[in-house]
């Protein structure tokens, strides 16, 4: 173990530098320093001179995770070669100098698609030139020039991105397959005050959707027919639209998107409605954007969609990804030591399932979600960014509604039948992600179903048991206090009550991660296919005679300047390609048996039972991927749907569930 006297030498230099620097010429020392004890004093030492005066207060270079919560030795080293986490603090506290142009776009599309074959080179800073470098090691190949690798989907076809098709493919079977929901209702209305907001009816009325629903005649008669959904973004974004577009390179709307479900199983995109509300002494503005082969028309949709696929980004990092899963996990994960005794089944159970998440978690609000950080800095709310995930928190989350099933009941995308596997009929029958995702959760329940009969074959048992009531109570009424008096908390009295908790735990820290991270590269890669902001209002929304001439005569370069900027779309893609990689020691779902499983016969063959159905799975994913009447999942370039394959090897690989949140 290194002291601290060994250790002031190399921080020395350090202290007389700007913060902004300091950053990465710690991270360089932590890179010589292999001991995770000698790395803990570093910061220690450096925060002591940070932080000279007892009021001040100055962000630190770590957050305090308890050490039964961190990386091990060999976990810490994996991740810092692949995922270069030192760099992350780095760009955290050096992005706005290290950078030089935040504004700067892509001049054509050939630009972007250089990006996977000659490169972007980073700006550098007299001083401070490399640091960029720190966070992309694992795509740059010199010190100056950073080379992405090609997403899968744009190996297969170039054009992917363009397509209405692909478009609406992707709410069933992309990254964020947790939006689309049935429209159950007619006509489109609001929930938000219309003094505020504007008028609540949607600008989407029935004679835009009953031009193009062929073979229905009526709005109504496809609704019955569960033949229309949508993306809903609408009440959510809109209260922050005033607020956002007072930000400097970025705006907002409120939006809606409609599909329709063809006679194929696909959905083929409709509308959108994008709507302003009253700002500026403006009234509201709302515009519906339909496909077009009329020229301006279809500029106009692409633009649209432009808007909508940022929305949909948004949504997808701030509500699908970092508030269901890593943020929710931290409340069981906290509740699971405080209350359960390293010994009690249930902490045995649980333990795979929530390691690593809360070094993850740290990680994440050191450089992603934090002040000025990534996400600030690269998606459309920019700073109200983490304000929209509280807001989508308070109105939309609920525990019972995160396990599989009853997410799909109550987005109608599906209906309960005894007579069907998994007790479900879909509303979409080819829906890749819960296809696939059933098989999964079923899996899970069996196993769970197994080990808690094991541990509980009196079902009195779990009522008195005071460590679990303890554990569940906290999860509740501390982890969840704002929320502790909603009627929708399961009871936990029956072993039927402690079986659906568990496993709805266990499918958000395994599957439903997977679901949302592991193919983050492959969609979001080439950026136009998700851009992550969206930085100009649509050219039909009180245009000056200059600016619609513009967008007239230079189209492709109004979509180029709506898209992120050269600096924004590089660093999110680097942070996806680091955020969907494997580690080598990635710990897989049913991979393993924990050595507590083993000690018990019973338990050990329940788990043996558990692990041959996972296989079992994996071959019917691939069997479905082969299949050409699934036209969601199997089709000229298009990407066959594997983020439910429980195993993986390492890399970028778009399949592969880990037990917990480690990345």
């Amino acid at each position: 173990m290194m002291k601290k006297s060994e250790i002031s030498e190399k921080v020395k230099a350090i202290v007389t530098i700007q913060q902004t620097v300091l950053g990465g010429l710690v991270s360089g020392a932590l890179d010589g320093i292999t001991d995770l004890t000698g790395k803990s004093l570093l910061l220690e030492i450096v925060s002591d001179e940070l932080d000279p005066h007892p009021l001040s207060e100055t962000k630190g270079l770590s957050f305090y995770v308890p050490r039964d919560e961190a990386f091990g030795e060999k976990k810490q080293t994996q991740f810092v070669a692949t995922t270069a986490s030192s760099g992350f603090d780095a760009i955290s506290q050096s992005i706005n100098s290290v950078l030089t142009d935040l504004s700067l776009v892509f001049s054509s599309f050939d630009d972007i698609n250089m990006l996977f074959k000659d490169g972007f080179t980073i700006p550098q800073n007299e001083g401070n030139g490399g640091l960029l470098q720190t966070i992309v090691q694992s795509v740059s190949d010199s010190t100056q020039l950073l080379r992405f690798e090609t997403p899968e989907t744009f190996k297969r076809d170039r054009f992917f991105w363009f397509s209405d098709e692909e478009f609406a493919r992707q709410t069933l079977a992309g990254v964020n397959p947790y939006s689309i929901k049935l429209v159950k209702e007619w006509p489109l209305r609001s929930k938000l005050d219309p003094q505020i907001y504007g008028s609540p009816d949607a600008a989407i009325t029935r004679e835009v959707i009953e031009q193009q629903i062929n073979g229905y005649n009526t709005v109504e008669e496809a609704i019955e027919e569960k033949k229309l959904f949508m993306l809903d973004y609408h009440d959510l974004l809109l209260p922050f639209v005033a607020k956002v577009r007072e930000l400097e390179g970025t705006t907002l709307y409120g939006s809606r998107t409609l599909f329709f479900l063809t006679s194929h199983g696909t959905l083929k995109p409709l509308a959108i409605e994008l709507t302003r509300p009253p700002i500026n002494g403006k009234p509201q503005w709302k515009q519906v954007f339909t496909p077009s082969g009329y020229s301006t028309n279809l500029w106009l949709w692409r633009l649209a969609k432009a808007h909508v696929l940022a929305h949909d980004s948004g949504y997808h990092e701030l509500v699908s990804h970092w508030l269901r899963t890593h943020c929710s996990v931290e409340p069981y994960i906290i509740a699971t030591h405080r209350q359960l005794s390293t010994m009690h089944p249930i902490y045995r159970l649980l333990h795979p399932h929530l390691r690593y998440t809360m070094e993850i978690n740290a990680l994440a609000r050191q450089i992603l979600i934090s002040g000025s950080g990534i996400i600030e800095i690269s998606f459309s709310p920019k700073k109200y960014s983490m304000e929209i995930s509280s807001a989508a928190y308070d109105q939309e989350w609920q525990f019972d509604l995160q396990a599989l099933p009853s997410d799909l009941i109550h987005r109608g995308m599906a209906v309960e039948d005894p007579n069907a596997p998994h007790g479900l009929t879909l509303t979409i029958q080819d829906y890749p992600f819960a296809n696939d995702g059933l098989l999964i959760w079923d899996a899970l329940k069996s196993w769970i179903t197994d080990y808690v009969s094991h541990f509980y074959p009196n079902p009195t048992l779990i009522a008195s048991d005071p460590e679990l009531q303890s554990w569940w109570s906290e999860i509740r009424t501390v982890g969840h206090a704002d929320k502790q008096h909603f009627p929708w908390w399961p009871s936990l009295q029956t072993p039927t009550d402690l079986i659906q908790i568990l496993t709805t735990i266990a499918w958000v820290a395994s599957a439903h991660h997977a679901a949302v991270n592991f193919a983050q590269y492959a969609y979001g890669g080439y950026f136009p296919n998700r851009p992550a902001i969206a930085r100009t209002k649509m050219p039909s929304e009180d245009p000056t005679e200059e600016e619609w001439e513009r967008f007239v005569n230079e189209p492709e370069k109004a979509l180029l300047e709506c898209f992120p900027s050269q600096i924004q779309a590089t660093v999110v893609m680097a942070v996806l390609n680091l955020l969907s990689d494997h580690s080598p020691d990635e710990e897989y779902l049913g991979d393993f048996v924990e050595a507590a499983w083993g000690e018990s016969e019973v338990v050990k063959e329940a788990f043996e039972r558990f692990q041959g159905r996972l296989k079992e799975i994996e071959g019917i994913i691939d069997s479905r991927n082969r299949d050409s009447e699934l036209k969601n999942r199997n089709g000229v370039g298009i990407l066959p749907y594997e983020l439910m394959k429980p195993f993986s090897g390492p890399g970028v690989t778009g399949k592969g569930i880990p037990y917990s949140i480690s990345i």
